[in-house]
Protein backbone atom coordinates (compact mmCIF):
# COMPACT_ATOMS: atom_id res chain seq x y z
CA UNK A 1 0.00 0.00 0.00
CA UNK A 2 2.87 2.62 0.88
CA UNK A 3 4.14 1.69 -2.54
CA UNK A 4 1.44 2.34 -4.23
CA UNK A 5 1.00 6.12 -2.83
CA UNK A 6 4.63 6.69 -3.24
CA UNK A 7 4.37 6.10 -6.80
CA UNK A 8 1.05 8.53 -6.95
CA UNK A 9 3.04 11.36 -5.41
CA UNK A 10 6.03 10.79 -8.19
CA UNK A 11 3.19 11.04 -10.92
CA UNK A 12 2.22 14.34 -9.46
CA UNK A 13 5.32 15.59 -9.57
CA UNK A 14 5.59 15.45 -13.12
CA UNK A 15 2.53 18.17 -14.00
CA UNK A 16 2.71 19.82 -17.57
CA UNK A 17 4.96 22.91 -17.14
CA UNK A 18 6.02 22.41 -14.06
CA UNK A 19 8.45 19.78 -12.09
CA UNK A 20 9.09 19.08 -8.32
CA UNK A 21 6.70 17.97 -5.77
CA UNK A 22 2.89 20.03 -5.39
CA UNK A 23 2.51 18.19 -2.08
CA UNK A 24 5.82 20.41 -0.72
CA UNK A 25 6.00 23.32 0.58
CA UNK A 26 9.48 24.05 0.60
CA UNK A 27 12.13 24.56 -2.36
CA UNK A 28 11.44 21.43 -3.79
CA UNK A 29 8.05 21.80 -3.94
CA UNK A 30 6.21 22.84 -7.43
CA UNK A 31 7.70 24.55 -9.81
CA UNK A 32 6.76 26.35 -13.49
CA UNK A 33 9.82 25.32 -16.15
CA UNK A 34 10.69 28.18 -18.23
CA UNK A 35 10.47 26.13 -21.52
CA UNK A 36 12.05 28.92 -23.81
CA UNK A 37 15.59 27.90 -22.16
CA UNK A 38 14.92 25.19 -20.05
CA UNK A 39 17.07 22.38 -22.14
CA UNK A 40 14.99 19.79 -21.70
CA UNK A 41 11.55 20.44 -22.12
CA UNK A 42 12.54 23.29 -25.22
CA UNK A 43 9.70 25.65 -26.84
CA UNK A 44 9.03 24.22 -30.57
CA UNK A 45 8.62 27.72 -31.48
CA UNK A 46 9.86 28.29 -35.60
CA UNK A 47 10.47 31.22 -36.66
CA UNK A 48 9.22 32.73 -34.16
CA UNK A 49 10.22 34.34 -30.81
CA UNK A 50 9.32 32.08 -27.70
CA UNK A 51 7.78 34.08 -24.64
CA UNK A 52 7.47 32.17 -21.40
CA UNK A 53 4.22 32.10 -19.02
CA UNK A 54 2.92 30.55 -15.82
CA UNK A 55 2.91 26.72 -16.89
CA UNK A 56 3.34 27.33 -20.25
CA UNK A 57 5.11 29.27 -23.39
CA UNK A 58 3.81 31.85 -25.83
CA UNK A 59 5.09 31.89 -29.49
CA UNK A 60 4.78 35.46 -31.06
CA UNK A 61 5.28 35.32 -34.94
CA UNK A 62 6.80 38.49 -36.54
CA UNK A 63 5.04 40.72 -38.41
CA UNK A 64 2.91 39.64 -41.46
CA UNK A 65 3.20 36.11 -40.28
CA UNK A 66 0.60 34.02 -38.45
CA UNK A 67 1.09 31.04 -35.87
CA UNK A 68 -0.49 27.89 -36.30
CA UNK A 69 -1.49 26.28 -32.78
CA UNK A 70 -1.29 23.00 -33.89
CA UNK A 71 2.22 23.04 -34.40
CA UNK A 72 3.30 26.26 -33.38
CA UNK A 73 4.71 27.13 -36.64
CA UNK A 74 4.52 30.75 -38.02
CA UNK A 75 2.84 31.46 -41.80
CA UNK A 76 2.57 34.07 -44.15
CA UNK A 77 -0.80 35.61 -43.29
CA UNK A 78 -2.76 35.62 -46.31
CA UNK A 79 -5.79 37.63 -47.22
CA UNK A 80 -9.31 37.12 -48.52
CA UNK A 81 -9.41 36.37 -52.72
CA UNK A 82 -11.39 39.78 -52.41
CA UNK A 83 -9.15 41.55 -51.01
CA UNK A 84 -6.12 40.46 -53.18
CA UNK A 85 -8.39 41.68 -56.36
CA UNK A 86 -9.41 45.13 -54.47
CA UNK A 87 -5.74 45.95 -54.17
CA UNK A 88 -4.51 44.52 -57.34
CA UNK A 89 -7.31 46.96 -59.10
CA UNK A 90 -6.88 49.72 -57.04
CA UNK A 91 -3.08 49.67 -57.54
CA UNK A 92 -3.67 49.93 -61.49
CA UNK A 93 -6.50 52.53 -60.92
CA UNK A 94 -3.64 54.89 -59.20
CA UNK A 95 -1.23 53.67 -61.60
CA UNK A 96 -3.25 54.62 -64.78
CA UNK A 97 -4.02 58.29 -63.13
CA UNK A 98 -0.41 58.59 -62.26
CA UNK A 99 0.31 58.17 -66.07
CA UNK A 100 -2.71 59.87 -67.48
CA UNK A 101 -1.64 63.20 -65.01
CA UNK A 102 1.93 62.79 -66.58
CA UNK A 103 0.87 62.84 -69.92
CA UNK A 104 -1.43 66.12 -69.45
CA UNK A 105 1.40 67.94 -67.35
CA UNK A 106 3.15 67.11 -70.52
CA UNK A 107 1.10 67.93 -73.10
CA UNK A 108 0.15 71.69 -71.08
CA UNK A 109 4.07 72.35 -70.76
CA UNK A 110 3.97 71.59 -74.59
CA UNK A 111 1.19 73.76 -75.54
CA UNK A 112 2.19 76.56 -73.41
CA UNK A 113 6.03 76.82 -74.41
CA UNK A 114 4.48 76.43 -78.26
CA UNK A 115 2.04 79.09 -77.53
CA UNK A 116 5.05 81.09 -76.02
CA UNK A 117 7.12 80.71 -79.12
CA UNK A 118 4.17 81.62 -81.20
CA UNK A 119 3.94 84.81 -79.47
CA UNK A 120 6.98 85.81 -79.53
CA UNK A 121 6.87 85.03 -83.15
CA UNK A 122 3.47 86.89 -83.81
CA UNK A 123 4.91 89.42 -81.81
CA UNK A 124 8.23 89.95 -83.98
CA UNK A 125 6.47 89.76 -87.16
CA UNK A 126 4.11 92.76 -85.98
CA UNK A 127 6.51 94.96 -85.51
CA UNK A 128 7.88 94.51 -81.73
CA UNK A 129 11.38 94.46 -82.20
CA UNK A 130 10.58 98.53 -83.89
CA UNK A 131 7.80 99.39 -80.84
CA UNK A 132 10.51 98.23 -78.23
CA UNK A 133 13.23 100.34 -79.70
CA UNK A 134 11.15 103.41 -80.13
CA UNK A 135 9.00 103.11 -76.43
CA UNK A 136 12.87 102.74 -74.89
CA UNK A 137 13.91 106.11 -76.55
CA UNK A 138 10.22 108.24 -75.59
CA UNK A 139 10.00 110.23 -73.00
CA UNK A 140 7.55 108.17 -70.46
CA UNK A 141 5.70 111.13 -69.67
CA UNK A 142 4.88 112.39 -73.09
CA UNK A 143 3.71 108.27 -73.83
CA UNK A 144 1.01 106.26 -71.67
CA UNK A 145 1.57 103.03 -73.46
CA UNK A 146 0.37 99.56 -72.31
CA UNK A 147 0.57 95.84 -74.06
CA UNK A 148 -2.22 93.98 -73.78
CA UNK A 149 -2.89 90.38 -74.10
CA UNK A 150 -5.28 88.77 -76.70
CA UNK A 151 -7.11 86.82 -74.22
CA UNK A 152 -7.45 90.52 -72.95
CA UNK A 153 -9.05 91.97 -75.56
CA UNK A 154 -10.76 88.98 -76.58
CA UNK A 155 -12.84 89.10 -72.87
CA UNK A 156 -13.38 92.81 -73.34
CA UNK A 157 -15.55 92.74 -76.86
CA UNK A 158 -16.87 89.67 -75.94
CA UNK A 159 -15.15 87.45 -78.25
CA UNK A 160 -15.18 89.49 -81.13
CA UNK A 161 -18.89 90.06 -80.75
CA UNK A 162 -20.82 91.38 -83.89
CA UNK A 163 -23.24 93.68 -81.55
CA UNK A 164 -19.93 95.21 -80.41
CA UNK A 165 -18.81 96.37 -84.01
CA UNK A 166 -18.50 100.71 -83.86
CA UNK A 167 -17.53 100.72 -87.85
CA UNK A 168 -15.27 98.54 -90.19
CA UNK A 169 -12.69 100.09 -92.75
CA UNK A 170 -10.08 99.19 -95.17
CA UNK A 171 -7.63 98.94 -92.31
CA UNK A 172 -10.07 96.37 -90.48
CA UNK A 173 -12.77 96.64 -87.83
CA UNK A 174 -12.82 98.87 -84.50
CA UNK A 175 -14.91 97.17 -81.53
CA UNK A 176 -16.44 98.75 -78.61
CA UNK A 177 -14.59 96.71 -75.53
CA UNK A 178 -14.98 97.02 -71.83
CA UNK A 179 -12.12 96.61 -69.25
CA UNK A 180 -12.09 95.02 -66.26
CA UNK A 181 -12.77 98.63 -64.80
CA UNK A 182 -15.80 99.73 -66.50
CA UNK A 183 -13.80 101.74 -68.50
CA UNK A 184 -15.19 101.82 -72.52
CA UNK A 185 -12.23 101.88 -75.20
CA UNK A 186 -12.35 101.50 -78.95
CA UNK A 187 -10.09 98.09 -79.96
CA UNK A 188 -9.28 97.91 -83.74
CA UNK A 189 -8.49 94.83 -85.54
CA UNK A 190 -6.83 93.50 -88.77
CA UNK A 191 -8.34 91.77 -91.28
CA UNK A 192 -6.95 88.17 -91.31
CA UNK A 193 -4.44 87.49 -94.06
CA UNK A 194 -4.17 91.18 -95.59
CA UNK A 195 -0.27 92.00 -94.44
CA UNK A 196 -0.87 95.22 -95.79
CA UNK A 197 -3.30 96.12 -92.81
CA UNK A 198 -0.53 94.40 -90.60
CA UNK A 199 1.85 97.09 -92.02
CA UNK A 200 -0.28 99.96 -91.63
CA UNK A 201 -1.01 98.90 -88.12
CA UNK A 202 2.94 98.85 -86.87
CA UNK A 203 3.07 102.17 -88.84
CA UNK A 204 0.29 103.93 -86.88
CA UNK A 205 1.60 102.70 -83.25
CA UNK A 206 4.97 104.02 -84.53
CA UNK A 207 3.36 107.14 -85.46
CA UNK A 208 1.48 108.09 -82.72
CA UNK A 209 4.28 107.38 -80.15
CA UNK A 210 6.09 110.38 -81.32
CA UNK A 211 2.54 112.55 -81.06
CA UNK A 212 1.06 114.50 -77.55
CA UNK A 213 -1.75 116.24 -78.84
CA UNK A 214 -4.91 116.75 -77.33
CA UNK A 215 -6.94 116.86 -80.65
CA UNK A 216 -5.46 113.27 -81.48
CA UNK A 217 -7.05 110.80 -80.84
CA UNK A 218 -5.15 108.74 -78.41
CA UNK A 219 -3.57 104.89 -78.44
CA UNK A 220 -4.07 103.47 -75.09
CA UNK A 221 -2.25 100.46 -75.93
CA UNK A 222 -2.20 97.19 -78.20
CA UNK A 223 -1.10 93.80 -78.89
CA UNK A 224 1.24 92.57 -81.21
CA UNK A 225 1.36 88.42 -79.78
CA UNK A 226 -1.65 87.49 -81.62
CA UNK A 227 -2.41 86.46 -85.54
CA UNK A 228 -3.50 90.11 -86.05
CA UNK A 229 -2.02 93.09 -84.13
CA UNK A 230 -5.08 95.00 -82.25
CA UNK A 231 -4.47 98.48 -81.29
CA UNK A 232 -6.44 100.16 -78.33
CA UNK A 233 -8.02 103.73 -78.32
CA UNK A 234 -9.67 105.67 -75.97
CA UNK A 235 -13.24 105.26 -76.67
CA UNK A 236 -14.97 108.64 -78.51
CA UNK A 237 -18.81 108.63 -78.45
CA UNK A 238 -20.68 110.91 -80.66
CA UNK A 239 -19.57 109.38 -83.87
CA UNK A 240 -17.27 111.00 -86.67
CA UNK A 241 -17.78 113.92 -89.02
CA UNK A 242 -18.91 112.23 -91.48
CA UNK A 243 -22.06 110.79 -89.58
CA UNK A 244 -22.75 114.50 -88.41
CA UNK A 245 -22.62 115.40 -92.22
CA UNK A 246 -23.91 113.13 -94.15
CA UNK A 247 -24.80 109.62 -92.02
CA UNK A 248 -27.20 108.13 -89.39
CA UNK A 249 -26.64 111.40 -87.72
CA UNK A 250 -27.16 113.85 -90.57
CA UNK A 251 -30.24 115.05 -88.13
CA UNK A 252 -27.62 115.94 -85.06
CA UNK A 253 -27.59 120.07 -86.64
CA UNK A 254 -24.13 121.82 -86.47
CA UNK A 255 -23.91 125.43 -86.24
CA UNK A 256 -21.53 127.79 -88.19
CA UNK A 257 -19.78 128.29 -85.04
CA UNK A 258 -19.61 124.70 -84.69
CA UNK A 259 -18.26 123.83 -87.78
CA UNK A 260 -15.92 126.22 -87.81
CA UNK A 261 -14.26 125.35 -84.83
CA UNK A 262 -13.77 121.90 -85.73
CA UNK A 263 -11.99 123.04 -88.94
CA UNK A 264 -9.64 124.96 -86.85
CA UNK A 265 -8.75 122.34 -84.24
CA UNK A 266 -8.16 119.65 -87.45
CA UNK A 267 -5.68 122.71 -89.01
CA UNK A 268 -4.70 123.01 -86.10
CA UNK A 269 -3.79 119.36 -85.29
CA UNK A 270 -2.05 119.00 -89.11
CA UNK A 271 -0.34 122.27 -88.58
CA UNK A 272 1.09 120.58 -85.41
CA UNK A 273 1.92 117.32 -87.02
CA UNK A 274 3.78 119.18 -89.77
CA UNK A 275 6.12 121.96 -88.01
CA UNK A 276 5.76 121.14 -84.40
CA UNK A 277 5.72 116.84 -83.86
CA UNK A 278 9.35 116.16 -82.88
CA UNK A 279 9.27 114.37 -86.27
CA UNK A 280 7.80 115.43 -88.80
CA UNK A 281 4.22 113.66 -90.10
CA UNK A 282 1.72 113.93 -93.56
CA UNK A 283 -1.26 112.08 -92.58
CA UNK A 284 -1.95 111.32 -95.96
CA UNK A 285 -5.51 110.22 -95.34
CA UNK A 286 -7.31 112.99 -94.18
CA UNK A 287 -10.94 112.93 -94.47
CA UNK A 288 -14.10 113.46 -92.77
CA UNK A 289 -14.72 109.46 -91.10
CA UNK A 290 -11.20 110.47 -89.75
CA UNK A 291 -12.21 113.16 -87.25
CA UNK A 292 -14.26 112.11 -84.12
CA UNK A 293 -16.38 114.11 -82.20
CA UNK A 294 -16.58 113.73 -78.44
CA UNK A 295 -19.52 114.81 -76.01
CA UNK A 296 -18.45 118.22 -76.69
CA UNK A 297 -17.98 117.91 -80.36
CA UNK A 298 -14.32 118.27 -79.81
CA UNK A 299 -12.56 117.43 -82.70
CA UNK A 300 -9.78 114.65 -82.94
CA UNK A 301 -8.11 113.02 -85.62
CA UNK A 302 -7.73 109.27 -86.16
CA UNK A 303 -6.74 106.54 -88.16
CA UNK A 304 -2.19 107.57 -88.89
CA UNK A 305 -2.22 104.01 -90.73
CA UNK A 306 -1.49 105.43 -93.98
CA UNK A 307 0.65 108.63 -92.11
CA UNK A 308 3.99 108.80 -93.14
CA UNK A 309 7.08 110.33 -91.07
CA UNK A 310 9.34 113.08 -93.28
CA UNK A 311 12.71 113.39 -92.67
CA UNK A 312 13.57 116.53 -91.45
CA UNK A 313 15.78 117.06 -94.35
CA UNK A 314 13.51 116.13 -97.06
CA UNK A 315 10.65 118.45 -98.09
CA UNK A 316 8.76 115.00 -99.84
CA UNK A 317 9.09 111.12 -100.36
CA UNK A 318 8.58 109.06 -103.36
CA UNK A 319 5.44 106.90 -102.16
CA UNK A 320 2.87 104.22 -103.58
CA UNK A 321 0.17 106.53 -103.58
CA UNK A 322 -2.42 106.04 -100.86
CA UNK A 323 -5.45 107.90 -99.83
CA UNK A 324 -9.41 108.24 -99.99
CA UNK A 325 -11.30 108.71 -103.69
CA UNK A 326 -12.59 112.41 -103.69
CA UNK A 327 -9.62 113.64 -101.01
CA UNK A 328 -5.97 112.52 -102.76
CA UNK A 329 -3.74 115.42 -103.75
CA UNK A 330 -4.03 115.10 -107.72
CA UNK A 331 -0.35 116.11 -107.40
CA UNK A 332 0.03 113.55 -105.54
CA UNK A 333 -1.23 111.22 -107.58
CA UNK A 334 0.12 111.88 -110.90
CA UNK A 335 3.58 111.93 -109.18
CA UNK A 336 3.68 109.95 -106.29
CA UNK A 337 5.34 112.77 -104.18
CA UNK A 338 4.45 113.05 -100.66
CA UNK A 339 4.28 116.52 -99.02
CA UNK A 340 2.84 118.56 -96.54
CA UNK A 341 0.09 120.68 -98.86
CA UNK A 342 -1.01 116.78 -100.03
CA UNK A 343 -2.38 117.28 -96.54
CA UNK A 344 -3.53 120.57 -96.84
CA UNK A 345 -5.72 119.51 -100.32
CA UNK A 346 -7.38 117.09 -98.49
CA UNK A 347 -8.15 119.62 -95.56
CA UNK A 348 -9.85 121.84 -97.92
CA UNK A 349 -12.01 118.99 -99.38
CA UNK A 350 -12.97 118.47 -95.79
CA UNK A 351 -13.42 122.30 -95.16
CA UNK A 352 -15.89 122.60 -98.19
CA UNK A 353 -17.88 119.65 -96.69
CA UNK A 354 -18.43 121.41 -93.51
CA UNK A 355 -19.28 124.76 -95.45
CA UNK A 356 -22.14 123.07 -98.04
CA UNK A 357 -22.79 119.57 -96.43
CA UNK A 358 -22.32 117.67 -99.24
CA UNK A 359 -20.09 114.42 -100.34
CA UNK A 360 -16.67 115.44 -101.68
CA UNK A 361 -18.04 113.01 -104.91
CA UNK A 362 -21.58 112.79 -105.97
CA UNK A 363 -22.94 111.32 -109.04
CA UNK A 364 -26.02 113.09 -108.49
CA UNK A 365 -24.06 115.94 -110.12
CA UNK A 366 -23.51 116.75 -113.69
CA UNK A 367 -19.98 114.83 -114.46
CA UNK A 368 -17.85 118.19 -114.68
CA UNK A 369 -19.30 119.30 -111.04
CA UNK A 370 -19.13 115.77 -110.04
CA UNK A 371 -16.47 116.43 -107.35
CA UNK A 372 -16.66 118.98 -104.74
CA UNK A 373 -13.94 120.98 -105.13
CA UNK A 374 -15.01 121.58 -108.81
CA UNK A 375 -18.65 122.03 -108.14
CA UNK A 376 -17.41 124.72 -105.39
CA UNK A 377 -14.90 126.42 -108.39
CA UNK A 378 -17.66 126.31 -110.30
CA UNK A 379 -20.45 128.17 -107.71
CA UNK A 380 -17.75 130.58 -107.11
CA UNK A 381 -16.76 131.64 -110.51
CA UNK A 382 -20.48 132.16 -111.33
CA UNK A 383 -20.91 133.87 -108.45
CA UNK A 384 -23.44 131.47 -107.05
CA UNK A 385 -21.57 130.27 -104.31
CA UNK A 386 -24.95 130.57 -102.03
CA UNK A 387 -26.28 128.24 -104.04
CA UNK A 388 -23.52 125.37 -102.94
CA UNK A 389 -23.34 126.35 -98.77
CA UNK A 390 -25.35 124.76 -96.52
CA UNK A 391 -28.33 127.10 -95.91
CA UNK A 392 -29.20 125.94 -92.36
CA UNK A 393 -25.94 127.60 -91.14
CA UNK A 394 -25.98 130.97 -92.61
CA UNK A 395 -27.81 134.33 -91.47
CA UNK A 396 -26.72 137.67 -92.22
CA UNK A 397 -24.07 137.83 -90.00
CA UNK A 398 -22.06 134.99 -90.63
CA UNK A 399 -22.38 135.36 -94.52
CA UNK A 400 -19.03 137.16 -95.15
CA UNK A 401 -17.18 134.48 -92.80
CA UNK A 402 -18.81 131.75 -94.93
CA UNK A 403 -17.77 133.24 -97.97
CA UNK A 404 -14.32 133.61 -96.71
CA UNK A 405 -13.61 130.17 -95.49
CA UNK A 406 -14.80 129.44 -98.75
CA UNK A 407 -12.00 131.45 -100.24
CA UNK A 408 -9.71 129.31 -97.87
CA UNK A 409 -10.55 125.85 -98.86
CA UNK A 410 -10.55 126.16 -102.65
CA UNK A 411 -7.02 127.67 -101.96
CA UNK A 412 -6.31 124.48 -99.97
CA UNK A 413 -7.19 122.71 -102.90
CA UNK A 414 -5.76 124.36 -105.79
CA UNK A 415 -3.94 121.56 -108.52
CA UNK A 416 -0.44 123.16 -108.02
CA UNK A 417 0.70 121.87 -104.40
CA UNK A 418 3.02 124.68 -104.22
CA UNK A 419 0.30 127.81 -104.65
CA UNK A 420 -1.28 126.44 -101.90
CA UNK A 421 -0.66 127.65 -98.42
CA UNK A 422 0.66 125.33 -95.27
CA UNK A 423 -1.87 124.41 -92.78
CA UNK A 424 -0.23 126.55 -90.32
CA UNK A 425 -1.19 129.46 -92.50
CA UNK A 426 -4.56 127.65 -93.02
CA UNK A 427 -5.03 127.62 -89.26
CA UNK A 428 -4.33 130.64 -88.50
CA UNK A 429 -6.20 132.19 -91.16
CA UNK A 430 -9.77 130.45 -89.46
CA UNK A 431 -8.57 131.91 -86.07
CA UNK A 432 -9.05 134.93 -87.56
CA UNK A 433 -12.62 134.03 -88.54
CA UNK A 434 -13.11 132.59 -85.51
CA UNK A 435 -12.68 136.00 -83.40
CA UNK A 436 -14.93 138.04 -85.72
CA UNK A 437 -17.49 135.12 -85.34
CA UNK A 438 -16.96 135.73 -82.03
CA UNK A 439 -18.59 139.01 -82.08
CA UNK A 440 -22.41 137.83 -83.65
CA UNK A 441 -22.23 134.91 -80.80
CA UNK A 442 -25.27 135.86 -79.34
CA UNK A 443 -27.37 135.23 -82.81
CA UNK A 444 -25.83 131.66 -82.70
CA UNK A 445 -26.78 128.75 -80.68
CA UNK A 446 -25.96 129.65 -76.92
CA UNK A 447 -24.19 126.06 -76.25
CA UNK A 448 -20.67 127.21 -77.95
CA UNK A 449 -19.89 129.37 -75.44
CA UNK A 450 -18.04 126.84 -73.52
CA UNK A 451 -16.99 125.29 -76.27
CA UNK A 452 -12.75 125.28 -76.42
CA UNK A 453 -10.25 126.77 -79.05
CA UNK A 454 -7.56 125.36 -80.33
CA UNK A 455 -4.10 125.76 -80.34
CA UNK A 456 -1.53 125.38 -83.12
CA UNK A 457 1.08 124.12 -81.16
CA UNK A 458 1.19 120.80 -78.92
CA UNK A 459 -1.79 120.84 -76.39
CA UNK A 460 0.03 120.35 -72.95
Amino acid sequence: MENVMVKVAAEQTYLPGFFGNPYDSDQNGCQDIDECTHSIFRHNCSLSTCENTFGSFFCRCPSGHQLNITDMSCALETSPEYVRWTEIILGTIVGFLVILLAIIYVQRRMKRRKETELRKQYFEQNGGALLTQRLSVAEPSSFDFKVYTEEFLREATDGYDEKRILGEGGQGVVYKGVLPDNSVVAIKRARLGDDSQVEQFINEVLVLSTINHRNVVKLLGCCLESHVPLLVYEFIMSGTLYERLHGTMSDSFLTWSHRLRIAIEVAGTLAYLHSSASIPIIHRDMKTTNVLLDENLTAKVADFGASRLIPIDQQQLKTLVKGTFGYVDPEYHNTGLLNEKSDTFSFGVVLLELLSGQKPVSFERPPSTRHLVDYFTCAMREGKLNEVIDVKMTNADNHQEIHAASRIALDCTRAIGEERPTMKEVAAELEALRVTATKHEPKETSSIKNLSTLEIEAAP
